[in-house]
């Protein structure tokens, strides 16, 4: 009852309650830098997408009895979210910046305004921006191979320390189970 409230409460602020809601919510300003979930929430909480990185920043829960094996998970994963919005961030505002500038040198090699006579900003054809893509995803190439290798190599180590910590839950829920039988 009370997490149905704690998710609505954080919808409504613009963020979701956890992976499961985050596909529902609100894209909405909201869950912001000062945002935090109530005490009481045992959930990640994922807010609105961020302007510059397109991508949604997740408030990772901290359990009061974390082991250190979780809190290396949990630190892996904070760390992966922080370097992937470091480069979104950066590539997104390369991109529109490298975007601008082609489409304005187009213009004016046509003989063009940046806005036309209504005030209308002038655009290209879809040929003409096709060339812009081509080249900026080929001056990146490698770029974007080294996020890849990066990205898979994060990713992995996550997995890796998931894996781990399920085992240990694992084995602590069968010794549990064990004792809870022989009594």
């Amino acid at each position: 009852m009370a997490a149905a409230r704690a998710g609505r409460a954080l919808r409504a602020a613009g963020g979701s309650c956890c992976h499961r809601c985050s596909s529902s919510s609100s894209s909405g300003g909201g869950a912001g830098p000062g945002f935090r979930p109530p005490p009481h929430s045992r959930h990640d909480w994922i807010g609105p997408p961020d302007r510059l990185s397109n991508l949604r920043p997740v408030i990772f829960h901290v359990p009061r009895d974390e082991s250190a094996l979780e809190r290396r998970l949990r630190e892996a994963r904070q760390d992966a979210q922080a370097w992937n919005q470091r480069f979104w961030a950066q590539q997104n505002a390369a991109f529109q910046q490298e975007k601008e500038e082609f489409i304005y040198s187009r213009l004016k090699a046509k003989g063009l305004a940046v806005r036309d006579e209504t005030g209308q900003k002038a655009t290209l054809n879809a040929e003409e921006m096709a060339d812009f893509y081509k080249d900026f995803l080929s001056k990146n190439f490698r770029k974007h191979m080294h996020y890849n290798r990066d990205w898979y190599k994060r990713n992995f180590t996550i997995t890796f320390l998931m894996g781990q910590v399920a085992l240990v839950r694992a084995l602590r829920w069968l010794r549990w189970k064990k004792k809870s039988v022989g009594n």
